[in-house]
């Protein structure tokens, strides 16, 4: 394997998890504060159909992502209400979302385009790639050149977003009073209520941030991966999001090697359609398919070691009178 085909391996790696990293961490930021979010698959297929319809009628990507912003937080203040507000069980209001989004965005879409569920190609209404300073002329340089090129740059503005995401939640979760707030809320609620913070805003808050990272998520998929909406095309990458927050074991460094590990798969299976082992031993391309789904599986599992949760993850909290 030469260094170009890595290379492209590698870019297809960064744009395929570049929507796992963000619903991961909108899932990190919910499950710190105790609430559990299984509506990420929910919270970023309306956002990309929202994103892709808006976007696709005003001619205006930008329009397109606040409208995606919206459509997720709207989701997300259901989720809140559901599980915060009147205590109910957050698996159940998730799942409820997942479905909710499923039915309401094909037949939205069937509605104002009539074109079975999906959206019309937006064509060039989409995310740019990003020429970082200096890449054209560093091109002709050996490895680094290729590499800062056709890796590093070129990339629409929501992957370097997804990314400077990374460090910007560490330094939240780990250096600041709301984080340690946030954290704290996960773990002993009551703790948090006695010196007088309002768990329930806490977790509102929390609820919300993830809200607005699914939203960029589902904005990506329909106006910077693909070039529309068409139906069910966040295709589980909720769920995997949720499985590599496992994997990573709440922390937001171990989640960017989580969620690129998964872009990898993905990368690979789209690039190697049938690997010829040799011997006559060949690697269908069903499986390949179905590889990234197969370590979900295996996460969930339990086979990556210990992976405890925030002790209050999923408990609703009832203030003592």
């Amino acid at each position: 394997m030469d260094l170009s085909t890595i290379i492209e391996l590698l870019g297809s790696t960064v744009r395929l998890g570049t929507p796992l990293l963000l619903m991961c961490l909108a899932g990190l930021y919910s499950e710190r504060a105790g609430v559990v979010d299984i509506g990420l698959e929910g919270k970023a297929l309306v956002a990309a159909f929202f994103s892709a319809a808006i976007a696709y009628v005003t001619g205006s990507v930008i329009l397109g992502l606040l409208a995606a912003i919206a459509a997720s937080l709207v989701f997300s203040l259901i989720h809140g209400l559901a599980s915060i507000t009147f205590r109910g069980n957050q698996l159940i209001s998730g799942v409820a979302l997942n479905f909710l989004a499923s039915g309401m965005t094909v037949l939205i879409a069937q509605t104002w385009f009539g074109q079975g569920g999906q959206t019309p190609a937006l064509g060039d209404v989409r995310y740019k790639p990003i020429t970082l300073p200096f890449a054209d002329t560093l091109e002709p340089v050996p490895v680094l050149g290729p590499v800062y090129h056709d890796l590093i740059s070129g990339h629409s503005i929501l992957v370097y977003v997804a990314f400077l995401l990374v460090p910007v939640t560490w330094w939240v979760l780990y250096r600041t009073r709301f984080g340690l707030r946030l954290r704290a809320v996960g773990e002993n609620p009551g703790a948090v209520d006695t010196a007088g913070v309002s768990v329930a805003r806490l977790r509102f808050t929390s609820v919300l941030i993830a809200g607005l990272l699914c939203g960029l998520a589902g904005s990506y998929l329909s106006t910077g991966l693909q070039a529309g909406f068409v139906k069910e095309m966040v295709a589980g990458r909720g769920y995997i999001a949720l499985a590599a927050l496992i994997f990573a074991k709440w922390r937001p460094w171990y989640a960017l090697s989580a969620t690129m590990l998964f872009g990898l798969l993905q990368a690979v299976a789209l690039r190697y359609q049938n690997i010829n082992l040799g011997d006559g031993i060949i690697i269908p391309v069903q499986f390949m398919n179905v590889l990234p789904y197969i370590l979900t599986i295996i996460i969930l599992a339990g086979f990556v070691g210990a992976a405890i949760p925030p002790r209050a993850s999923g408990e609703p909290y009832t203030k003592e009178r």
